[in-house]
């Protein structure tokens, strides 16, 4: 059977932006072929399972030109596949979408198409441009400012200036000083205001607000560098008193979340409402083990306390005892102590409330919460990460309670953004990177090698995280409590 193929505007950011009919389709994809400007946390979204072709497509340079791109989408198609076409802004609008279904069209190939939220509009609102106002202009007109290869613009700039509307030009940043020219050329005035915006809707967005006769060098002094779009019109006048975004008390830093990929989107949503480039990096996994025969084994004694020391514990927890042959009633009669409010919410979930917790989210007062609350003849069953570090055992091992340490999952060191996370250092555009585990520490640092550490503000949840952090090199601000709002909190102290 034939596949059908979806094209998806992906918007002009990331996944806030993205439509929900466009998350659906991807994450319902056999097959995704996307382009460059399609942010990580919404590549984030295919499925584990489904074919990935990345084409590429940049400004002047097309490393998979578009008949190739077109033959790809047919050839996955008739091979069976669900194939989404991703594509950054809106299919429709200068994303040669209806090339791709003209041709999908000409091959039998069924389509759909899922509009996404387009730059031409986005940008200007995130930087404080509304592109239509009543008191200033009653029209927008968006304009692609990218010429065919050795070709001169082909941009009606007479009947543009005409229209006294708000003009929007699209990929135009090398092309600014002509364009400048060509509407000071054909009589608009050399103060009209004008605007560049770089990454626009994203934590790192950069405008410059000029006039179109200043523009140009105002571009070229603040370093200014693509993906940008111009915007001109006297509603750029509106930048300063409407913008809402750079104000926000994280914009302009680059933030890297290392938390496995279960639970990154907390901490990510939270950094991201607070207006940061949130980069979504996760640096472990957590693979649950298949061997239950410890468990089986210790689950015929008689245990007092079952101790789980992470969210990622409480659901391995409960798919050990499903592959063992049990459920959750096998712990019956048992109380439950957890490490900190993270996985005491992941335990409520299976409607089991935890009976203790320590005032500190560690190892350590875990454990010497367990001492001074038990009496010396119970006996503890913890289910925990095969990594799982000392510092509770050694309190329990010193008040001679007796206890099992039974492996439930193993913590993976491992990322797909490798890459990137080498690249921004290399830049010095990354200022933070979170830290919710020795662990974390661990596997960013074997994601990216043996560099400079000291370049970035590690934030850390707890000690042993920062200890471990430290032991890199790296400079660590440390949470007052161990929860996601205080990781932050401490962020925003200064």
């Amino acid at each position: 059977m034939t596949g059908k193929v979806i094209l998806v505007g992906a918007g002009p950011g990331g996944r806030d932006l993205f439509t929900l009919r466009g998350a659906e389709a991807l994450q319902t994809a056999e097959a995704v072929v996307y382009d460059r400007l399609v942010s990580p946390d919404i590549l984030e979204l295919i499925p584990q399972t489904a074919e990935r072709v990345n084409v590429g497509k940049e400004n002047n340079h097309h490393p998979v030109p578009q008949d190739q791109i077109n033959e790809i989408l047919v050839r996955l198609a008739q091979e069976g596949k669900q194939t989404v076409r991703l594509k950054g802004g809106d299919c429709y609008l200068f994303g040669r979408g209806g090339e791709e279904c003209e041709y999908l069209l000409e091959h039998g190939i069924s389509f759909e198409v899922v509009p996404g939220v387009t730059s031409a509009l986005a940008v200007p609102a995130y930087a404080g441009i509304p592109v239509t106002h009543r008191d200033y202009c009653s029209s927008v007109h968006i304009v692609t400012a990218h010429a065919r290869a050795g070709k001169p613009l082909d941009i009606h700039f007479d009947a543009l200036v005409q229209t006294g509307g708000t003009l929007v030009f699209l990929m135009g940043l090398s092309a600014l000083s002509e364009v400048m020219q060509g509407l000071l050329s054909a009589g608009m005035s050399p103060d009209m205001p004008a605007a560049v915006i770089s990454n626009g809707a994203r934590g790192n967005q950069k405008k410059v607000i000029a006039t179109i006769s200043t523009l140009y060098d105002a571009v070229q002094a603040a370093g200014l560098k693509s993906p940008a779009l111009i915007v001109v019109g006297r509603v750029c006048e509106l930048h300063s008193a409407l913008d809402w975004f750079t104000p926000l008390p994280l914009h302009g830093k680059t933030i890297a979340v290392t938390r496995p990929k279960e639970r990154i989107g907390t901490l990510s949503k939270k950094l991201r409402a607070l207006g940061a480039n949130v980069i979504e990096c996760p640096c472990i996994e957590t693979q649950e083990s298949e061997d239950t025969a410890l468990l089986k084994y210790e689950l015929t004694d008689r245990w007092d306390w079952v101790v789980l020391t992470s969210p990622a514990g409480v659901s391995a927890m409960v798919h050990a005892l499903q592959r063992a042959g049990y459920d959750l009633r096998a712990l019956y009669g048992m109380q439950f102590a957890v490490i900190g409010p993270g996985t005491a919410q992941a335990l409520a979930a299976y409607g089991i409330e935890a009976d203790l917790m320590p005032d500190v989210y560690d190892g350590a007062h875990l454990g010497q919460a367990l001492v001074d609350t038990l009496d010396p003849k119970e006996r503890v069953l913890i289910l925990r990460s095969a990594q799982g570090g000392s510092e509770l055992t050694a309190k329990l091992r010193e008040a001679e309670i007796t206890f099992a340490d039974v492996a439930t999952y193993e913590t993976v060191y491992r990322t797909d953004q490798g890459d990137l996370l080498r690249t921004e250092l290399a830049n010095g555009t990354l200022d933070v990177v979170t830290f919710t585990s020795a662990s974390t520490v661990r596997g960013f640092v074997e994601a990216v090698g043996d560099l400079d550490f000291q370049a970035f503000t590690a934030l850390c949840i707890g000690q042993q995280t920062a200890a471990q952090a430290q032991s890199y090199g790296m400079q660590v601000k440390i949470a007052k409590t161990a929860t996601i709002d205080s990781m932050i909190a401490c962020l925003l102290e200064e």
